[in-house]
């Protein structure tokens, strides 16, 4: 018999909230063990390439990449959260890589103490939720009814403005109502909201406390 799955994690990181809401959708059973990414164990440095979370470890072996394991999980588990058509679940692919490309982002938001790059990534982050408002339909998710990779993806993405929009209004999802409508869907979806620890909000804002940037300035940018 296989052994459970085990997630190797970091409380605050986007990308294995992904894994771990991919393996909630399908009901997998799994072990998560979270690390300190300050002070990484020796274990955890021989097996992580790139020392980075997550990581999934399948019996003996070990996988890493969010993409990859997200991969994985739905190529051996049922039910699919892709689409099956080529050509639809190759755009779904790379609106993933889109949601990768705003987490790139908003840890700029996060962390930086330059004004003017702060502002510039806010403005980046208006122009692409635009794009993405371009392209939903009906909801109330990315494809419609069907929860979808894509929802796995973007959910971690809107996790952060909740704990922003306690600090301030970026403005980010101004007249986006379809944008607008996707997050609070997702927000209300178990599979999102058991992918992090209870007190995640806390912890994300001790993160932005130590890190001091321009997004905890009470005068507006």
């Amino acid at each position: 018999m296989s052994k459970p799955l085990t997630l190797v994690s970091f409380d605050l990181c986007p990308y294995v909230q992904r894994a771990a809401i991919v393996l909630r959708e399908k009901n997998v059973p799994y072990e998560r063990i979270d690390v300190d990414l300050a002070n990484k164990p020796d274990w955890f440095k021989a097996i992580s390439p790139l020392g980075k979370v997550p990581l999934l470890k399948v019996d003996d072996e070990v996988l890493f990449e969010s993409a990859v394991i997200a991969e994985y999980i739905e190529e051996t588990q049922g039910p699919a959260l892709h689409p099956a058509d080529p050509l639809s679940k190759a755009k779904h692919r790379a609106w993933i890589e889109f949601a990768s490309s705003i987490l790139a982002d908003i840890w700029t938001v996060e962390t930086t103490g330059d004004r003017a790059l702060f502002a510039s990534k806010v403005a980046t982050l208006k122009d692409k939720f635009a794009r993405v408002e371009a392209v939903l339909d009906r909801g109330p998710y990315f494809a419609g009814d069907r929860f979808t990779l894509v929802d796995a993806a973007f959910a971690p993405v809107f996790r952060y403005f909740d704990v922003f929009d306690r600090i301030r209004d970026l403005g980010v999802f101004a007249a986006l109502p379809k944008v607008q409508a996707w997050r609070r869907a997702l927000a209300a979806r178990p599979s999102v909201a058991g992918a992090v620890v209870a007190d995640y909000a806390e912890r994300l804002m001790q993160f932005l406390a130590q890190h001091n940037g321009v997004i905890l300035a009470r005068e507006p940018v």
